[in-house]
């Protein structure tokens, strides 16, 4: 089968490699559509941490945001499986470990990921092996766009819970890439006054959603937070949100900066603020595709293009595919590695 592979930072490309097999257990899904993360990027560029712990190697699979049909099941799976429609948990933990059988798989010091971790391939192929485990079956409201937007969806979930919002309350997001912008709808859905912070590019998309609320650093008014999420890649940000919340509130953190974030602890006491960190979209799978199910929030328009496989390296090294802050992947497009554009283009 065909799929993308990264040999060396800034070295990829389309390689025939051997199908997946179903072992005990697992399933094969037939990919339909796998998002371009930043993770992604941070592979090819060879920045991503793991590359540095040993936690990845090259040559990497990679493609962690996926949704398909199962198409065969090994020994022990249910084999109502197959042709199902479905997505899956990106954190294969151990199982056994203390973390494991309290319900935290997702930080298993053991643990594999999907196209990130431990050798497991991703879904930037025809073809992904996947446990079982962490198959979640998606309704015929949630097409395979909104499927492969599952992923990050449940990661915005996740900040939106931690920020502990009520009706009404005042919502300031960081950084309004995929995870904000999805943590924006869903606190908008949830009932809160929503605002983003970004720069002018993103903010004006940010508006094309329906957040009028959105501003650059220099026109953000000053008004009481009544919590604020960090879904930004920029060092100063995470210091900015302590300053910006209301007292006895709450700051999330979602995003990942390349170098050290620096705050300062006698901010968050002197406050008396709550910090949460959140990793993996795994407590949030579910809640993510019920939304999506309902109608609650749409995902779709963030996704700016779909391409072929032969288009990654393009993505990855830089070229922009739209005004929105999501590419998508369609390895069935074989012949096709043309930009299919979603938004303002032919599709």
């Amino acid at each position: 089968m065909r799929a993308f592979v990264v040999t060396a930072p800034g070295e990829a490309g389309v390689l025939e490699v051997e199908p997946p097999v179903a072992a005990p257990g697992e399933v094969v899904v037939d990919v339909e559509r796998a998002g371009v993360c930043g993770t992604d990027i941070e592979f090819f560029t060879g920045e991503m941490q793991y590359l540095h712990d040993g936690h990845a190697h090259f040559p990497m699979r990679l493609g962690h945001e996926w949704a398909g049909t199962v198409s065969a099941v090994g020994a022990g799976v249910d084999p109502g499986w197959l042709g199902r429609r479905v997505t899956g948990d990106t954190m294969l933990g151990c199982g056994n470990c203390r973390r494991c059988r309290t319900g935290r798989q997702h930080v298993c010091e053991f643990r594999a990921e999907i196209g990130v971790r431990g050798g497991r391939p991703g879904a930037l192929a025809e073809q992904l092996p996947v446990p079982v485990r962490a198959l979640h079956p998606l309704p015929a409201t949630v097409d395979a766009v909104s499927g492969a937007l599952v992923e990050p969806g449940g990661n915005a979930l996740r900040a939106v819970r931690a920020a502990n919002l009520e009706a009404g309350d005042r919502l300031l997001v960081l950084g309004p890439g995929t995870i904000g912008l999805l943590a924006a709808m869903f606190a908008r859905a949830a009932g809160a006054d929503v605002h983003l912070l970004g720069l002018p590019g993103s903010r004006d998309f940010a508006r094309s959603l329906g957040f009028d609320q959105a501003w650059t650093e220099d026109s953000l008014p000053r008004l009481p937070f009544d919590a604020v999420i960090d879904a930004s890649n920029a060092p100063s940000l995470p210091a900015k949100a302590i300053e910006l919340v209301e007292p006895g509130k709450r700051v999330v953190y979602i995003g990942l900066s390349g170098s050290p974030s620096l705050i300062d602890s006698r901010s968050l006491a002197l406050k008396d603020l709550t910090a949460v960190g959140v990793l993996s979209a795994s407590p949030g799978l579910a809640g993510a595709i019920e939304q999506y199910a309902r109608g609650a929030v749409d995902p779709r328009p963030l996704v700016a293009a779909t391409v072929g496989l032969g288009e990654v390296a393009a993505v990855l090294a830089g070229r922009r595919a739209g005004p929105g802050p999501k590419v998508h992947v369609d390895p069935r497009l074989t012949d096709r590695p043309e930009i299919v554009w979603r938004n303002g283009g032919p599709c």
